[in-house]
């Protein structure tokens, strides 16, 4: 069985390219281009990390990983803020949204799996998963 990654991202380049790689590496990826779609996507596929864009249309990122938070089911799976919100505060901003991590967009592809696969180990090691 693939290990299954949710991207929730509503650009089509970012998808192609994060999907690309990932799958590359033997991960199933999911695709939600809005927030109400992957929370729902979310709880049926129930992912080993949910890989978040901040600025998504009709519910922003930082409310999606705080609905996240909130259901039980879904609490203890690491989300990682995939973003070009780089601006000073903005990671504290997102850490305190619930999100575990962030990665600033644009990717680095020759890093990208590696970092996501740190937070999968991480969340492991702590018994989330």
């Amino acid at each position: 069985m693939k290990r299954k990654i949710l991207l929730i991202e509503d650009n089509e380049q970012n998808r192609y390219l994060t999907t690309f790689l990932l799958e590359k590496n033997g991960y199933e990826v999911f695709s939600a281009s809005d927030g109400p779609q992957g929370i729902e996507l979310a709880g049926r596929i129930l992912p080993l990390v949910i890989l978040l864009d901040i600025q998504l249309p009709s519910m922003d990122g930082y409310a999606v990983a705080r609905e996240l938070r909130n259901n039980p089911v879904l609490a203890n799976i690491p989300i990682v803020a995939v973003t070009s919100y780089a601006m000073s505060g903005d990671r504290e901003k997102i850490i305190a949204a619930g999100c575990d991590g962030y990665i600033e967009k644009p990717i680095n592809p020759d890093t990208f799996v590696a970092e996501i696969e740190r937070y999968i180990t991480e969340a492991r090691k702590d018994t989330r998963l």
